[in-house]
């Protein structure tokens, strides 16, 4: 598995032959609540229209270029294979930056600890993980605060308990209680012992992402993670067309070490690109592939994913908006650019909203947003859970109405059979005319598994809602949320192993002191 290939041929798309390859990798032992698409992707354009948004990638690579500012290695890739470098910044023949890309892989695994919580991503496979990123967090009972080491554990814990999230995240928030020199040791060392599931290293310097891939190391073994992947670094864009050192770093440094690089160009439409949609999509394919490319100059072969983060804004205030419609149609846009690409998508989309409360807003918000990014074939989905405030907060009521709408989902992209048994034309010859259908043996077949059964909603009577405390769906909610933290029974994990990540991490703390900013 994640061995290179031979370079495809191909300027819009792969060989045959390689996609065929490409399946005949090892298939993942998946966790049995892990739900592939089984109905088609929607697409939004026509070829026509992707291939002039693909040429305006181009025009915009060939004419203006990507800086990479403060990272000579990078400069020297790019120019043993013949693009044109001028101090910082490359220039791409039309064609040139996507024909770097054809050694990714288009489909992989990502091996959970638990083999039972390895996921596949690319193909038909849809991958959800928590939001990422917060400084603060939210509940009922205590308000809006700095997120804390002890919310980024209950966090982990409740991705680890929620069948609907196949991911354990990254900095699902930000621990402000640690150093900032050191927190990713202390989330390096919740993700792999809280939990079973895929995670994320750290990427804001290139000695924590040295860090994290020698703890991943030391659970997984070394010779392991030269030919699976095992975690994911997340590359940010510094849109319009910057990647700064510290990103690039980490970038080589993760494909160096055969491990998985989701390159994410952020452009909100009208500062960090032109306000059109097209403009959006052609800049962040331009700037997506750029990065993939660079994995691909690193070590053929690495996986990669092709990822977005864009929003709208309110042209009157300045203020980001999510889940809006124009918002909605860019993710759409995106996935299919990043299938023809060739590798798994990463969606901009997700479970985002502008609201300040786990209200009807932040569903709705939610909720479009979502449903874009789930219909347009996205492979793996940042933000599921918990956002509010445009990232700037993790909700714990949020998360929890968030994964029950994952559910929900996950179940839509099942679609319906239509073999002989659910016709159910047994049930008409017990039932007759005129006659209900719950007891016929049919219904008594399959009715624990015929519907999704939600966690927090209430269908009852209005009478049954009062006399338990008319309790809105939010508040429904907190209790799940600390009814899943008590039930919560940490993985096993050998004590050895164990004891040489606390090791490591008791070491690195005492080799530096501590930094606050």
């Amino acid at each position: 598995m994640n061995t290179p290939d031979t370079p495809g041929t191909s300027v819009r798309g792969r060989p045959r032959a390689r996609r065929r390859r490409m399946k005949r990798h090892s298939s993942s032992t998946l966790h049995p609540t892990f739900q592939g698409r089984r109905i088609p992707a929607y697409n939004l354009l026509s070829n026509q229209d992707l291939i002039r948004i693909e040429d305006q990638a181009d025009w915009i690579l060939d004419t203006i270029g990507v800086e990479f500012r403060g990272d000579r290695t990078a400069l020297d890739l790019f120019e043993q294979v013949g693009a044109r470098i001028d101090g910082e910044r490359v220039r791409f023949e039309p064609g040139q930056a996507r024909a770097l890309c054809s050694t990714a892989p288009e489909e992989f695994d990502l091996h959970g600890r638990d083999p039972m919580h390895t996921v596949r991503l690319g193909g038909d496979n849809v991958v959800l993980m928590p939001g990422y990123g917060s400084p603060f967090v939210s509940d009922l009972a205590c308000g809006r605060r700095y997120a804390t080491l002890e919310d980024f554990r209950n966090f982990v814990k409740l991705a680890f308990r929620t069948p609907a999230l196949h991911h354990s995240g990254g900095t699902v928030v930000e621990p402000t209680d640690v150093p900032v020199n050191k927190r990713h040791l202390d989330m390096m060392l919740a993700h792999l012992t809280l939990s079973t599931k895929p995670f994320m290293g750290a990427v804001t310097a290139p000695e924590r992402a040295r860090d994290s891939i020698e703890m991943a190391g030391l659970v997984f073994g070394h010779n392991v993670m030269e030919r699976h992947a095992v975690m994911q670094g997340n590359i940010n864009v510094n849109s319009p067309l910057v990647y700064d050192h510290t990103m690039s770093d980490a970038l080589r440094i993760y494909a160096g070490a055969n491990q998985c690089v989701c390159v994410s160009p952020a452009i909100f439409a009208g500062a960090m690109g032109p306000l059109s949609l097209t403009a959006v999509a052609a800049q962040t394919l331009a700037e997506a592939m750029v990065g993939i490319a660079l994995t691909q100059l690193v070590r053929p072969g690495c996986p990669v994913v092709f990822g977005s983060f864009h929003s709208t804004m309110n042209l009157r205030s300045g203020a980001l908006t999510f889940g809006s419609p124009e918002a909605n149609l860019a993710t759409m846009a995106l996935t299919q650019l990043g299938r023809r690409l060739g590798v798994p998508v990463r969606s901009g989309g997700g479970q985002m909203t502008a609201s300040n409360a786990p209200d009807g807003q932040a569903m709705q918000d939610s909720t479009g947003a979502m449903w874009a990014t789930l219909l347009s074939g996205a492979h793996q989905v940042w933000h599921a859970a918990g956002w509010l405030e445009g990232g700037l907060v993790m909700s714990y009521e949020k998360f929890i109405m968030d994964v029950d709408h994952c559910g929900a989902m996950l179940k839509l992209l099942q679609g319906f059979d239509t073999d002989e048994e659910t016709y159910g034309r047994d049930a008409y010859l017990e039932a007759g005319p005129g006659e209900n259908f719950l007891s016929t043996s049919h219904t008594l077949r399959h009715y624990k598994t015929a519907n999704f059964e939600p966690q927090i909603s209430d269908a009852g009577p209005y009478e049954a809602w009062v006399e338990n405390g008319s309790l809105t769906a939010d508040q429904r909610a907190t209790a799940r949320w600390q009814q899943l933290l008590d039930d919560y029974q940490q993985p096993e994990m050998n004590p050895d192993i164990r004891a040489a990540l606390e090791d490591f991490v008791a070491e690195r703390k005492a080799a530096m002191p501590d930094e606050w900013y």
